[in-house]
């Protein structure tokens, strides 16, 4: 095994030049400061800026992690959508603790969040379904997510069958296995890269009078 990690890892770094974080100019809600973000990290040229990596844990305690697109903030709540028999909302079901995280490179500023989540069965999963490319759509009928299969080879006659049949009517409904999952933030941090590593953290909690607000050291 060669000693590449040992000898070049250490040496890769770069210089964060980001403003200060101000924060007397910060919003009492996190959910208007990371909408905030979000719009300028779709504004910019960051690929994919509404990733995020989602955490849950399973039976034992064991975390798995991936990355979900955000694709509402809405009631106070992030919301992504998945197909609910995949390994993740199984685990939510189980154990609704998650947690979350969105790193933008070219702004130099990620968002941490922990808090609850829970599958929310309703019209706004038709709405955006309904939304999505045909194709993605006969996709989400296709794939047994999480599911162990045979090969490739399967999946892709798996999505002709059902390619071909909805074909046929123009029409690709909802699977009914397949829908939203919304994340409760209980806390928040915005981290903004500074000069010498003296790097901004500001970490929100939720309590039952609201959010409170806190500055971390880097």
């Amino acid at each position: 095994m060669s000693d590449w990690s040992h000898r070049e890892l250490e040496g890769l770094r770069r210089e964060y030049d980001r403003d200060q974080l101000n924060e007397s100019g910060l919003p009492a809600d996190p959910l208007m400061l990371i909408e905030t973000w979000l719009k300028e990290a779709v504004s910019s040229d960051s690929p994919d800026p509404t990733a995020m990596t989602l955490t849950t844990v399973d039976a034992g305690g064991v975390p798995s992690s991936r990355i979900v697109l955000l694709k509402q903030i809405q009631h106070k709540q992030l919301v992504f959508y998945t197909n609910y028999q995949s390994k993740k909302a199984r685990q939510i079901k189980g154990n609704s603790n998650v947690a979350a995280h969105f790193f933008w490179p070219l702004l130099e500023r990620q968002v941490k969040i922990s808090g609850r989540a829970e599958i929310l069965e309703d019209a706004g999963s038709d709405s955006y379904f309904s939304s999505r490319p045909f194709e993605s759509k006969v996709a989400a009928w296709a794939s047994p997510q999480s599911e162990v299969i045979p090969d490739r080879e399967y999946l892709e006659r798996e999505y002709q069958n059902y390619l071909k049949n909805f074909e046929a009517t123009g029409r690709v409904p909802r699977p009914p296995e397949w829908g939203a999952i919304a994340i409760w933030p209980m806390r928040m941090e915005f981290w903004q890269g500074g000069r010498y590593r003296l790097h901004d953290r500001i970490e929100y909690t939720r309590s039952e009078k609201g959010w409170s607000r806190v500055r971390l050291a880097p």
